[in-house]
């Protein structure tokens, strides 16, 4: 079904940020499977299959993350799409080295547009990518019309798991929209990045349109080499 542009995903050089597929041994590859696990304790009496990633301000990693867990669910056999709904500030074709002529906006905009002509089709295994596409003049309103909702209803019928990389919080109104319409908000904080205020405040936000929190990932914090998990787990080479 969506076939057609897996030529155009053939890796371009080593990709740091994806730790989960060039070092699916290490300690923070390890993390992201135990970040997968508790998602899905999380979310037992209900059918978990839209999640947005979040953060309070810029810089905590939070696209980063989104890729990330991803790959992991991919891995676990989930038919997994992730959805660059950053429209001011994208990066997931940067991550993956896709194109990014086409992608959301286009699906928003254009009615002759189907999903098919929009997915990329990664070389992992039952991932897939939709990136954020031109980015629009109005992206509030992009991701608040009754044209999105229609879109992630019908990608609930296609896909197991959707994941919607979010622009930060605080700053614009796009998560808070977005996050309103998925089954779980995971909200990701940089560590030494955000201060409390800003964390409470990203906090309120999302309460204020009743998003289901699932957690919080606290980011970017060093690991000592006679931590447990090295031990245990050890590093690649």
């Amino acid at each position: 079904m969506f076939k057609k542009k897996s030529r155009e995903l053939r890796s371009n050089g080593e990709r740091p940020s994806l730790i989960t597929l060039t070092r699916p041994s290490s300690v923070i590859a390890e993390q992201f499977r135990t970040i997968r696990t508790n998602i899905n304790f999380s979310m037992i009496d209900n059918d978990l299959k839209t999640i947005s990633v979040t953060s309070a301000g810029p810089g905590a990693g939070k696209s980063t993350i989104s890729a990330n867990l991803a790959v992991t669910f991919a891995q676990e056999g989930k038919k997994v799409l992730l959805i660059d709904t950053d429209l001011r500030k994208p990066t997931v074709h940067k991550t993956f080295h896709v194109p990014n002529r086409d992608g959301l906006t286009t699906l928003l905009t254009d009615r002759e547009t189907e999903i098919t002509d929009i997915v990329h089709h990664t070389e992992t295994d039952n991932l897939y990518l939709i990136t954020s596409g031109i980015i629009p003049p109005n992206p509030a309103e992009l991701l608040g019309s009754n044209r999105m909702t229609q879109l992630i209803d019908g990608l609930e019928q296609i896909f197991d798991l959707v994941i919607f990389d979010l622009p930060p919080i605080v700053a614009v109104t796009d998560a808070q929209i977005i996050s309103n319409k998925t089954d779980g908000t995971i909200f990701v904080i940089n560590k030494g990045g955000a201060d409390k205020e800003m964390v409470l405040k990203a906090k309120e936000l999302l309460e204020k349109v009743n998003a289901n929190i699932l957690g919080a990932i606290f980011n970017r914090v060093e690991i000592e080499e006679n931590h447990y998990y090295y031990t245990y787990y050890g590093e690649d080479k």
